[in-house]
């Protein structure tokens, strides 16, 4: 206790932030030795996403403390001289923690450019490359709850840093002394609306997008910062501009209206889907808070929507950028925990695949030639002949692609349910599930991954276990990561890690059913085996 005590002292006389200040003071006359624990006999660990956590006093917090050291840190690893453009989103905090961040940047002797304003994280990545800098850092938690918040730094490539570059970062903060004695700056160049954001636009609505714009969208940024650039986005391509869920178009770090801002999560699209009916709408767009996802809702033939899953949406996305694109040597790529249908897919047309680990600091690092990226958490990376204009996922690219795919298929008497049945019927049907356990103990993880790794399942889902990755010892090229596969008779798929991002063991299924009749059919019988898929994970795993 009275190591952790001086710990929380040290941190308090460093501290610039008057309510974290207060906040820790409280903790310490009140001598609560588990929140002190909590707080000081753990930190957040700098990894290939940075830094996210809960806000609040510590190091195992996010807070200005946190942040400048992280900044000091990426400093040391740049060296002066070195360019860095910082962008944040309009999470509690996230502007200070920019502006700290470009202050410790600057006075490290670094160049530094600062957006002028709350964009989305595919803006900052855009501009990481548009203007030529060494490194990015967006200020964002993403789709985690209100109260946290994260720190992701890119690489002059525009891409999210990877190993070892984490690692050597990691220490440089690690070897970062007291934050009041740290040398500021308040030299830095401010971006403007004009200097990158047009500049990203005129890049987006330059994707393939077809000629069709006849097409009624409904969208949310879920309290957000995509809305305006989004509709922005939607009039310089030349689409109509989407009506908007206007409880949920402001940007607003409390996201009022949903329990959690993630459109995957139950009741988050309730707002769009019940205004989309009201208006009628061919189309429901969804962003995350900070728009480097895309949630697509479709109207169904019986009244009311449905939203499409993640690996429908990069399934329906790859085929149609294989079929507007042309050069021999192009590549499309998905993670690891995808649906295996993108390769199919490509193969049919000759095309290049590749499978990476999950995140998109690996997809873009798939191999040259790479026009089209995703990940099932409705993440995508639209590009042309050309490449990548993002480097990352991409919420605004993607929803102006899935616009110019729905126009185009609307010209023709078709649906995107009907591409559905179409992709299932030529390669079979591809249903794909998650199982999430959030915990509060992530020790809870960890046992749980050991006993599956000690005493593996021999079926599951009534499926014969035919054989059993253990992805912590590399796989198929991979590099190691911790999970396990399972691949199960009846070309069937389970991959179970934990999550980079939040205390949750995540599991993701698939099922791939003949299209022998009519997919109504094939759909059935998919719910039924994903069904007893996630009730045999959830009594092995004991979550």
């Amino acid at each position: 206790m009275s190591d952790l005590v001086r710990r929380a002292e040290e941190w308090l006389a460093q501290d610039p932030d008057p309510e974290t200040r207060a906040e820790l003071q409280e903790i310490l006359d009140s001598g609560d030795a588990a929140e002190l624990q909590d707080r000081f006999g753990a930190k957040l660990e700098f990894g290939t996403a940075g830094l996210r956590g809960e806000l609040g006093a510590g190091p195992n917090r996010m807070n200005r403390v946190t942040v400048m050291r992280a900044a000091a840190g990426l400093a040391r690893r740049l060296g002066a001289g070195k360019h860095v453009v910082i962008g944040y989103d309009a999470r509690h905090n996230s502007d200070v923690f920019a502006r700290d961040s470009a202050a410790v940047l600057n006075g490290a002797g670094l160049r530094v450019s600062l957006m002028a304003h709350h964009w989305p994280t595919p803006v900052l990545a855009f501009a990481v490359r548009h203007l030529d800098a060494d490194a990015g850092v967006m200020v964002t938690a993403s789709h985690n709850p209100p109260r946290d918040n994260g720190y992701k730094v890119y690489w002059g490539d525009g891409a999210q840093i990877v190993p070892p570059l984490d690692e050597e970062i990691s220490a440089a903060i690690d070897a970062v002394g007291r934050v009041d004695g740290l040398p500021l700056g308040d030299e830095w160049e401010t971006l403007s609306d004009a200097a990158i954001v047009e500049p990203y636009l005129a890049a987006v609505s330059a994707l393939p997008l077809g000629d069709a714009r006849d097409l009624r969208v409904v969208y949310t940024p879920m309290h957000g910062v995509g809305g305006e650039v989004l509709l922005r986005a939607f009039t310089t391509a030349g689409f109509e501009s989407p009506s908007v869920a206007e409880a949920q178009f402001e940007p607003d770090p409390d996201f009022p209206t949903v329990a959690f801002p993630n459109p995957e999560e139950p009741g988050a699209m309730d707002l769009a889907l019940q205004m989309a009916e009201k208006v009628g709408a061919d189309l429901v767009i969804a962003n995350d808070p900070d728009a480097d996802r895309c949630a697509v809702g479709v109207p169904i033939p019986d009244g009311g929507f449905r939203m499409l899953t993640g690996d429908e949406v990069g399934g329906l996305l790859g085929e149609y950028i294989i079929n507007h694109t042309s050069s021999p040597d192009r590549l499309v790529a998905a993670s690891i925990v995808s649906s295996s249908l993108l390769g199919k897919i490509a193969r049919a047309y000759g095309v290049r695949h590749a499978e990476t680990l999950t995140g998109f600091k690996w997809i873009v690092k798939a191999g040259d030639g790479l026009v089209y990226g995703y990940e099932e958490a409705l993440g995508y990376s639209i590009g042309s002949d050309q490449g990548l204009p993002v480097r990352d996922k991409d919420g605004i690219g993607a929803a102006l692609t899935v616009a110019g795919m729905a126009a185009q298929a609307k010209r023709e008497g078709r649906t995107l349910l009907d591409l559905l049945d179409y992709q299932a019927g030529k390669y079979g049907l591809h249903a794909t599930a998650q199982l999430s356990f959030r915990v509060a103990d992530l020790s809870l993880i960890v046992d749980a991954m050991e006993r599956l790794r000690s005493d593996p399942p021999r079926t599951l889902g009534g499926r014969t276990v035919l054989s059993t990755d253990d992805l912590s010892m590399g796989a198929d090229g991979l590099p190691p990561t911790d999970g396990l596969r399972y691949r199960l008779d009846g070309d069937a798929r389970v991959i179970i890690r934990p999550s980079g991002t939040e205390p949750k063991l995540k599991c993701y299924l698939e099922v791939v059913i003949p299209v022998t009749t009519d997919t109504s059919t094939a759909r059935a019988q998919a719910v039924h085996d994903l069904s007893s898929l996630k009730s045999d994970l959830s009594m092995t795993l004991g979550l």
